[in-house]
């Protein structure tokens, strides 16, 4: 009996040692950004896993909470590796993004994964949207990403000397950001000064 259940644990353990996970973050090229002044800023979305070579493709979509009144507009480009049917299902509003589906041909030994895909220095760039904002605006805008645009999230391409396998992830870590959008305190303090002459001639 208790080698049977030495056996389980045992398996257990391996199971858990062999589990492959993956992940998605979001990198803005700002935390705070200037309402005054820009009009604009990006947001990189990288793909990562614990496993494998490369990313060989995928599809996800973007949500946001805080982005009525700020985000007016948002379009995607993907990285040219990454372009073998690039699907692009287009801003929803708000800052949300209904999906985007890319991917690359991978074919060993006579099509390899695409240097920039490769996993062995990090999370990969995957996308890169444009968020466009309105001037004046102020908030706080969080974005996560999130799956249900294809039948995966990301697939991960692992080179093993021969034809290579593929592993389709649908559960991951779906990492977000958050970035703080505020009117430069100079343009603040004319409001208040503004405030404040109005309320001196209303007396």
């Amino acid at each position: 009996m208790k080698s049977t259940l030495t056996l389980v644990a045992v398996a257990g353990l391996a199971s858990a040692a062999a589990a492959q996970t993956g992940s998605l973050s979001i990198v803005p090229s700002a935390m705070t950004v200037d309402s005054t002044t820009t009009t604009s800023f990006t947001l990189s979305v990288y793909a990562d896993a614990d496993f494998g070579t490369a990313v060989a493709g995928g599809g996800y979509s973007l949500s946001a909470t805080g982005g009525a009144g700020i985000v007016t507009d948002m379009t995607v480009g993907v990285p040219d590796w990454a372009a073998l049917g690039f699907q692009d299902d287009a801003h929803a509003g708000d800052g949300n993004y209904n999906g985007v589906i890319f991917g690359q041909l991978i074919f060993p030994p006579f099509i390899p994964a695409a240097p920039d895909s490769l996993l062995d220095s990090g999370p990969v760039l995957i996308s890169t949207f444009t968020v466009t904002i309105a001037a004046n605006s102020a908030g706080v805008v969080d974005w996560s990403t999130g799956g249900g645009v294809g039948p995966f999230v990301i697939e991960i391409f692992t080179d093993d000397g021969g034809s290579g396998s593929f592993t389709q992830l649908i559960d991951l870590d779906f990492g977000g950001a958050q970035v703080n959008v505020v009117p430069a305190p100079s343009a603040m303090a004319l409001l208040g000064l503004g405030g404040l002459v109005a309320g001196r001639r209303r007396r």
